[in-house]
């Protein structure tokens, strides 16, 4: 297991948590002075107290919580938030109301999702020919639907 240092900006953030001993994703919580309301259609930062040193070579991919998304409509506006290794600054979560009835966050409430991943950074070539593969040019729904 990999640690994550993180600051809490704020005396009542709380820090994120495992829903069970396989997630993947960690729940990130809001941390507000007071309630805020999000109208349909709407986007707002909703601020979760914290600050993280996500190590180097991983990043924090901040997801939608399926219950939020599929039950209130509310998801993060960017649908994947990414933090950066280098970032240090407040972890917040641009929470978008999808549906048609404004929706209320509270303090405490879990927002979103993160997972902490590797990924490469990698040097772009310029050339002129790439490889040939069977797929070829083949873009949107080119593999069939079923």
């Amino acid at each position: 297991m990999t640690n994550v240092n993180i600051k809490k900006l704020n005396p009542n953030a709380t820090i994120p948590t495992y829903g069970s001993e396989y997630a993947a994703g960690c729940d990130l919580y809001a941390c507000l002075d007071e309630a805020v309301t999000i109208q349909p259609h709407e986007t707002v930062l909703i601020k979760t107290g914290l600050a993280l040193e996500v190590p180097v070579g991983y990043a924090g991919l901040i997801y939608a919580r399926s219950g939020l998304a599929s039950k209130r409509n509310l998801a993060p506006a960017n649908k994947v938030g990414v933090v950066d290794a280098d970032y240090r600054g407040e972890v917040m979560v641009a929470l978008h109301n999808h549906g048609t009835t404004a929706q209320s966050v509270e303090h405490g409430e879990r927002i979103a999702q993160m997972v902490i991943a590797p990924f490469l950074q990698v040097n772009f070539i310029e050339t002129e020919t790439l490889s040939d593969t069977v797929r070829g040019e083949g873009g949107f729904g080119s593999t069939g639907t079923k």
